[in-house]
Order: structure tokens, then sequence, then C-alpha cells
């Protein structure tokens, strides 16, 4: 049958459906010293902007080119990614424990999640696409992401739903294991390629 040919519509789906078991594997497996989770993040998005452009050719070789060539600005990178979350989460935890100045924390919390999610949102795929310096990459997503406000908190609530689904329960939590960090990063690489392209198309946009 057709639909069980190499040209067919499920062949081709297992086919991406495995490439992204194994890039989600090498994900978790680069990001475990914890310090290389940025360079490992942008590898994956480097893949998928690959994916997307229908240029993929093996996920190995280019997930390693990416994790090299972002590797000196990927471990900062990551570094503050992660405080970012964690003074974003230790913002909202004071909310839910103070008695007294609770509003002031919860405003804290909101503004530092706005500030922190506009700022990185882009920071990765911009890293995966193109050069440039630790703090134009981080001003230029910001700017990116004002540029395009609707799109991009479009962006963060889709992402904040697959996240919510992914672990949901025990099953979709199975799911999430396997796939849930490159399902993720494949939305924003999607979201960000047809906003990079518009901008190359007509950088005043």
């Amino acid at each position: 049958m057709k639909i069980f040919s190499p040209d067919g519509a499920l062949y081709r789906f297992m086919q991406r459906l495995t490439q992204c078991v194994f890039l989600n594997f090498l994900w978790v497996v680069f990001s475990l010293p914890v310090i290389t989770v940025g360079a490992s993040t942008a590898a994956v998005f480097a893949v998928t902007r690959r994916m997307l452009d229908e240029e993929e050719g093996h996920i190995w070789p280019e997930f390693w080119k990416g994790f090299k060539d972002n590797l000196k600005m990927g471990i900062p990178m990551g570094l503050l990614t992660i405080l970012a979350a964690w003074a974003v989460y230790l913002d909202f935890q004071l909310f839910s424990a103070a008695k007294e100045h609770s509003v002031v924390f919860l405003c804290i919390g909101i503004f530092a999640a706005y500030i922190f999610s506009f700022s990185l949102l882009y920071v990765y795929p911009l890293m995966a696409r193109y050069e440039n310096t630790f703090f134009n990459t981080i001003k230029n997503s910001f700017r990116i992401s004002m540029k395009f406000f609707l799109r991009s908190v479009l962006l963060i609530i889709a992402v904040a739903f697959e996240v919510a689904v992914l672990i949901f329960n025990m099953h979709t939590l199975i799911i999430g294991i396997l796939v849930g960090p490159v399902l993720v990063i494949y939305t924003i690489s999607f979201a960000a390629r047809g906003i990079f392209n518009k901008l190359e198309e007509n950088p005043q946009t």
C-alpha cells in the first residue's frame, strides 16, 4: 500500500518521529552537565531549522556541529536562562508564602516573567541562525519580541499549553520525556523562522 511506501504519509511521520526521539535523546545527554544546556538547546534549534527548511541530513552530525559552534555563547546563555527561571519561580514562591506585601511579590514576579520571557524567547533560534555577540543576541531577542508582540504572546501561550498537556498525566508525561523538549523547540523554531524570514525580506518591517 502507498501509505507504507517511503513516499507515504505514515512512513514520513514515523521517520520524523524517530528523528525527534533521537534528537531529544541528544539534547538530554548533552544537557546533563547543566552548564552545556544552552549549547545543547541551540544545537537542537539548528537541526529543527533545517528540518523546517527540508534541508536536514543526518541528525547527529548536524547536532554536533551546532553544539560546537554555540558552545562558547551557549554556556553563559544557558546559565542565564536557568537563573532567570529560578528568579521568576522564587518570586512566585514568595508571593504564595507571604502574608504581607504579597501583591508586591506578585507584581515583581509578573514583571520579571515578562522581561525574561521576551528577552530569552528568541535567543536560541538567533544563536542557531546568526553570528552575534552575547548581549546583542539578548537585545535582538527582546526587540523582536516587542516588534512582533502578539505573535510572541501567542507563542508563549502555545508553549505553555504544550507543557501543560505533556505533564497532564503519566501517559502524556511519557510522551513528554520522549519528545517534549524537542516539541517545544520545534514550535518556537517554526514561529521564529517566519519572523526571521520576514525581517530578512524587509528589514524595515
